[in-house]
């Protein structure tokens, strides 16, 4: 997983509330493993018209915010179904960092092992972040990790607080399997003093 720190970006502006993970990645695309290529299928029926034409009035098909990588949304994103491959789909679109006043809880986990930032904000702070990509062609933020804070180059500040367990793993890059590694002699010190497990091993 790729460590995160400090991330500056484009920002893109979804002001939608309760916005739910069949909305971000809808059910039909579910049926692959990996977790790549889900980035074309992000927030599909939003960004398509029923004839799979791009609809020009979805915020994510205006040319003024390609290539964002910040995403600002309304209270509740991520809510519904537990599936992961919502921020499969986020982190393979090219999102680091979505911000809103609150997120579903399981979301939030899923995101932190894929190395995607849920920053809360209170709602007066995020309707000026979306208020300022709107209104500001090439808007950015910079997300701060290590200092907790997303700032902008036109004196917008605020403070966020995060969970130190998941900002460790953010910081450092460590999904369930990287945190399972870091105690890789221990689980070899622990293997060693089991006979029997020696001598499974020695027969296979």
């Amino acid at each position: 997983m790729i460590p995160f720190r400090t991330h500056t970006g484009l920002v893109v502006p979804l002001d939608r509330p309760n916005v739910d993970t069949d909305q971000i990645i809808p059910k039909q695309f579910l049926k692959r493993v990996e977790r790549t290529g889900f980035g074309q299928f992000l927030f599909y029926d939003w960004r398509y018209t029923s004839t799979g034409e791009p609809d020009s009035s979805f915020v994510l098909n205006d040319p003024r915010y390609a290539g964002a990588t910040v995403l600002v949304a309304g209270r509740n994103f991520g809510c519904g179904s537990s599936r992961e491959h919502a921020p499969w789909a986020l982190a393979d679109y090219g999102f680091r960092a979505v911000i809103a006043p609150s997120f579903a809880d399981i979301f939030a986990n899923n995101c932190v092992k894929n190395g995607i930032v849920t920053v809360e904000l209170a709602g007066g702070e995020v309707a000026e972040l979306a208020r300022r990509a709107r209104e500001s062609e090439g808007y950015g933020v910079t997300v701060d990790l290590e200092r907790c804070e997303v700032r902008d180059a036109g004196g917008f500040c605020a403070r966020f607080e995060v969970d130190e367990f998941r900002r460790r793993c953010l910081l450092e890059g460590l999904d369930e399997m990287g945190l399972t590694l870091l105690r890789a002699d221990d689980i070899a010190a622990f293997e060693a003093r089991r006979p029997r497990w020696l001598e499974m091993k020695t027969r296979r």
